[in-house]
């Protein structure tokens, strides 16, 4: 109740002698009754907040942990930002433990504390057992039916069924998983992204016009499917509930479940609005190989359908898509792909931006370059979708402007270029690239010959690595970079992105933060001089909760703080050390991993230690575009998988706090398992 109302019931209650008196007064009792109505009002908000202290939905964050100590709840450990949240924790404390022990419960529980898609698995529910006339169990056969292929398709997967024979070793061990005590947890650790409307990329190689990629890269890549909630309590997880890979018998076989507007795929013709292409009698699902002549060149794709059919096929293990005749327009894709964590570009949410009241608009693949001259006094181009945008720019801010070119939060625009896409920033200007997925060009900030500063952004960026630029003598052959600065007053800044290799001159800072700096190999250069000669060192390099692949020489290593220096010298290698730091009297690195034989600054429990010729990162893949890139495998020591300075591991991945999530489930396991029963995690990606 406000202070303006309190004040006007109090001061009606009056008697209309005292009012009509207080009137005549310049009304002094009026402004008494203000002064008490103030405190009546936060007496009553008071006693309001007190009612909704009793709940846990609604009572302040301060009384959260009160009112678990009266239900015994059990904190989890440390803090883990967007994971779990204990309000709903201990909300969800007494619901849990009235379904305690059922598998549905264990499964709610792991989706709650991970914020990770989860199965439970009853392992002794896939017992094989001999069969007793009086007491047969039918799906408990020792033999699978070979002709059951669905069943065939997911063994030794979270959605096995066919039965196992006993395996008496502890699931906690990782070794075994069929025993009568055994519970498995199976999480889903790589994320499926969507890309909507995206043209479908045609083959370059074959150009008949049939033969498209749903990748905007032009690569092949796997599908993903959508994640359905699951709406009843006592549900368990289906492969339709999880993030998984599409494969084609079981794409086929369920082509309804996953195919169409909001579901996991689906295809149209560019127009106005966009023509479906429809699933029943149309698209067909199949094998879309290569066929190779006798020299291994690549003459077509198996499975093309024939033509005058009309019929459109897809494979969704290699992302390409088939036309039986020229489709009238240009095809726009829509899908999900894998990936583990939100960085680079994407469609994902990126958080607020800068506003504008009327920000240039771009989209539909329309020309950059009319449009970014406009904004040279300062301004932002706004990319409204995913679309691709082939041109070499040129990217001109004026001396004190401020200049931003981003993708809207839900758009993933491709700019394809050719050569060099320079940045010609006057004195005091600044530049910031946002939600962007560079190929095929270089960013180069060219020296403007004085000593004014420039400042260049770019946040939640991709500049593919390995992408071609033009011939340059003075960069080896495999020396691809992603960001070429040459201005020695720069000040450069990557908020979550993934770059190639990156050339800054010496007298430049540079700042990378949750960022992946790829050279595409361990022996080629991530981070240098862009000079001609190979062996200057780079500029000032701060890095946090970042992963380098390739070599670094640097003339000064600010602070470097749990990341993954993946690097090593090839034979006759010129260089010194993988990691190169000339002035180590001035730094620090912490919570590290640093290549053995690195030249440092100070190191604060960094890894391996020395001796330790063991410790060292295990990755699911150094393959950009792979779901599971620079995911860190479970094989990896401790030291680096809860190495960083909170315990979470090292690298790009830290803010996942995947160490924490597995405590945290383990610690609630304890607590709802059935007597005698033993849980296990396992991994399904």
């Amino acid at each position: 109740m406000s202070t303006v109302s309190t004040a006007d019931r109090l001061y009606t209650l009056l008697p209309a002698i005292h009012r009509i008196r207080d009137a005549e007064q310049g009304y002094p009792l009026r402004e008494l009754l203000s002064v008490i109505a103030e405190q009546m009002a936060a007496m009553e908000e008071n006693l309001a907040q007190l009612y909704d202290d009793q709940f846990i939905e609604t009572c302040a964050p301060w009384v959260a942990p009160y009112i678990g100590d009266l239900i015994g709840y059990r904190s989890l450990r440390g803090e883990v930002p967007d994971v779990a949240s204990p309000r709903a924790d201990v909300a969800n404390t007494i619901r849990y433990r009235r379904r305690k022990g059922t598998a549905s419960m264990l499964e709610q529980l792991a989706r709650d504390v991970t914020s990770w898609p989860a199965r439970a698995v009853e392992f002794f529910q896939l017992l094989s057992w001999t069969q007793h006339m009086n007491h047969l169990r039918p799906l408990a056969h020792y033999a699978p039916d070979l002709r059951n292929t669905e069943a065939l398709r997911w063994r030794a997967t979270a959605f096995d069924t066919i039965a196992h024979t006993v395996n008496v070793r502890h699931i906690s061990t990782g070794a075994a998983r069929h025993n009568i005590s055994n519970i498995g947890i199976t999480l889903w650790r790589v994320r499926a992204f969507p890309l909507t409307r995206s043209p479908a990329v045609m083959d370059p190689d074959i150009g008949s016009g049939l033969y498209f990629r749903f990748n905007p890269l032009g690569v092949d890549m796997a599908l993903y499917s959508k994640p359905e909630t699951e709406e009843e309590i006592t549900h368990l997880a289906e492969p339709r509930n999880v993030p998984l890979p599409l494969t084609r018998r079981w794409l086929k076989a369920h082509l309804e479940d996953y195919y169409g507007p909001g579901k996991s795929f689906w295809i149209e013709l560019d127009g106005d609005p966009p023509q479906l292409v429809p699933a029943n009698g149309k698209l067909r699902i199949c094998d879309l190989s290569d066929i190779k002549d006798e020299n291994g060149n690549v003459i077509g794709w198996a499975h093309q359908p024939a033509a005058g059919s009309g019929l459109v096929a897809v494979d969704p293990v290699l992302g390409r898509i088939a036309f039986a005749d020229a489709p009238a327009a240009s095809p726009l894709v829509s899908f999900h792909y894998g990936f583990t964590i939100a960085i680079g570009g994407g469609e994902y949410e990126r958080g607020s931006s800068a506003v504008s009241d009327k920000p240039e608009v771009v989209q539909g693949g329309a020309a950059l370059q009319p449009v970014l001259d406009i904004v040279k006094d300062g301004g932002i181009v706004e990319v409204r979708d995913s679309y691709r945008y082939i041109e070499t720019p040129i990217i001109t801010v004026n001396a004190g402007k401020t200049v931003i070119v981003r993708a809207v939060n839900g758009a993933r625009p491709l700019l394809v270029a050719n050569g060099e896409i320079k940045l010609e920033l006057g004195a005091g200007a600044t530049l910031i690239l946002d939600g962007w997925i560079i190929q095929g060009g270089t960013l180069v900030m060219p020296d403007a010959g004085d000593v004014q500063p420039r400042k260049l952004v770019l946040q939640d960026c991709t500049l593919v690595p390995g992408s071609r630029t033009e011939d340059d003598s003075s960069l080896p052959p495999a020396d691809n970079p992603g960001l070429i600065v040459r201005h020695a007053f720069a000040r450069i800044e990557l908020k979550r992105c993934i770059t190639a290799s990156l050339h800054i001159v010496e007298e430049a800072e540079i700042l990378l933060c949750e960022c992946i700096v790829d050279a595409t190999a361990q022996d080629l250069v991530a981070f240098r001089n862009p000079g001609p000669d190979p062996l200057m060192p780079g500029g000032k390099l701060t890095l946090e909760s970042c992963t380098v692949i390739g070599k670094v020489h640097t003339r000064q290593l600010t602070l470097a703080s749990d990341c993954l220096f993946v690097a090593t010298l090839a034979t006759g290698d010129g260089w010194k050390a993988p990691l190169w730091v000339e002035r180590r009297q001035q730094g620090c690195i912490r919570f590290s991993y640093i290549p053995p034989g690195s030249r440092t600054p100070h190191r604060y429990h960094c890894q391996p230690e020395e001796g330790d010729q063991q410790t060292r990162p295990h990755f699911t893949s150094l393959r950009y575009g792979d779901p599971g890139y620079c995911q860190l495998r479970q094989v990896t020591s401790d030291k680096i998988r809860r190495g960083a300075h909170d315990e979470s591991e090292m690298g790009v991945l830290h803010g996942l706090y995947q160490p924490q999530r597995e405590i945290n489930l383990r610690v609630r396991m304890e607590e709802y398992l059935r007597f005698g029963l033993e849980a296990g995690l396992i991994y399904g990606s």
